[in-house]
């Protein structure tokens, strides 16, 4: 059958787990380069160079065009501010991947839903029921068994990727706070040349640019950032040809992945550490998922009156 033969859902669930393997393959460059460059320079090179996919497709879509109608985002403070939080969540993000197992770190990141969630409410002045709350806490709970806080070989790095998944999470909330015509391949350029400025800077006022000696390693730094940058487009592409509800369950797929590549790569088997925390952080997501189901077919069967 042919890519156009299959349905939306189909092509949308197929694009959303190609995004996630390649953002699992490039945390798996960050981990493996993280030996001879800073956290920090990685994130710069991420950056600059994962906004070439973005400005291909904005070109190729004819989005991108010099003109204020066209480029300018009415809360465009708002839209630099989501790069901001990239930043700061690359940092975390990338400094735990050089200290803990990398399919812990990606389980961990997991609870950026659940986050979510929670920032929903002073954010978005949302109201969360009793089934989402007690999802969030299913979901830290697990978290909590994942990070083992009492246990003697315990280290505050393993609270960065929390960290990192708490600043992910206020990232795409604000989103909801722009307008809806803002094509998502702009915003995440917007948020992109944002965190490429603040993750360069940060890069130049502590570690500065190591340099690089080899074409292997140059060609990983190009690999990484295109695969970082192409990972988030796959993912906005596939967030359009589906609803949340239909993709949202395929999103755990990344913690199955990152522990297969772990295991194959940095020889990672991280059992003990991740189970049964991570049952649970994938149920507390799972959870909320149903329930978003529920309301939303609540909502439509109810009447207008």
């Amino acid at each position: 059958m042919s890519w156009t033969g299959l349905s939306p859902s189909v092509r949308a669930v197929l694009v959303l787990l190609l995004g996630i393997f390649l953002l699992d393959i490039m945390g798996a460059m960050v981990k493996s380069l993280l030996p001879h460059f800073s956290a920090q320079e990685l994130s710069a090179w991420r950056n600059l160079i994962g906004m070439i996919p973005s400005l291909i497709l904005l070109a190729w879509r004819g989005e991108f065009r010099v003109g204020r109608k066209r480029l300018i985002i009415r809360q465009w403070p708002l839209a630099l501010l989501r790069g901001v939080f990239v930043t700061f969540a690359q940092l975390s993000f990338y400094y735990s991947l050089g200290k803990l197992e990398f399919a812990t770190v990606s389980a961990l990141s997991y609870t950026s839903a659940l986050f979510a969630v929670a920032l929903s409410v002073p954010v978005l002045k949302e109201k969360v029921g009793m089934v989402r709350w007690a999802a969030v806490l299913l979901g830290f709970l697990g978290a909590i068994s994942v990070v083992n806080p009492g246990s003697e070989t315990f280290s505050p790095v393993a609270l960065l990727p929390l960290v990192a998944a708490f600043l992910y999470a206020a990232s795409s909330v604000s989103v909801r706070l722009i307008d809806r015509d803002v094509p998502n391949t702009l915003l995440y350029l917007y948020s992109a040349f944002a965190a490429a400025i603040g993750s360069v800077t940060l890069a130049l006022l502590t570690t500065g640019f190591s340099p690089v000696y080899s074409v292997a390693d140059l060609l990983r730094l190009i690999t990484m950032g295109l695969f970082g940058g192409t990972g988030v487009l796959c993912l906005l592409v596939a967030w359009r040809l589906a609803t949340p509800s239909i993709l949202a369950p395929f999103n755990y797929f990344g913690i199955l992945s990152a522990f297969i590549i772990g295991w194959l790569i940095f020889d990672e088997a991280p059992v003990d550490k991740l189970f049964p925390g991570v049952l649970l952080i994938v149920a507390g997501g799972l959870l909320i998922i149903w329930r978003e189901r529920r309301v939303s077919r609540v909502r439509k069967i109810t009447p207008i009156i």
